[in-house]
């Protein structure tokens, strides 16, 4: 089976910092991605949430694997009673007065087999979503 990921990179016009903490703080996820309840930047710490269409959600089941402060986190991400399992990967890179943040999904071929829902496809479109459109107004605005 071919391995299939999804990369996504933007330069935000913000300091690491601000971008570190917009992916690692709950008050502050919750304001552009998921509401995750107490989340923590912790290798080990596990954490769901439900996400989906508005005609289907589906709860993810998440466990970060890697953590650097201000340079890298790292998670398992599933579904509940669907197969596959995968990989989000963030990371960071000061570029002056500005950050990086490179985002990829890999293993995204484990969910061949849980539904048109799960195409490499919808998840090129959901993360470029969150990069493009939602963390950017949330950072620069």
């Amino acid at each position: 089976m071919k391995k299939e990921s999804v990369l996504v990179e933007r330069t935000f016009d913000a300091p690491i910092n601000k971008v570190w903490s917009a992916i690692s703080d709950n008050t502050e996820l919750k304001n552009w991605y998921f509401d995750i309840e107490d989340f923590q930047p912790k290798v080990g710490f596990k954490f769901d949430f439900l996400a989906g269409s508005e005609e289907k959600k589906f709860l993810h089941l998440c466990e970060v694997t890697a953590v650097e402060e201000g340079k890298k986190l790292a998670y398992t991400w599933r579904y509940d009673n669907y197969p596959g399992n995968s990989t989000v990967t963030w990371e960071l890179k000061e570029v002056g007065e500005k950050t990086l943040l490179r985002l990829t999904h890999t293993d995204l071929e484990t969910f061949a087999e849980a539904g048109p829902e799960f195409t490499k496809e919808s998840f090129t479109e959901g993360w470029n979503h969150f990069m493009h459109d939602a963390l950017k107004n949330y950072l620069e605005k």
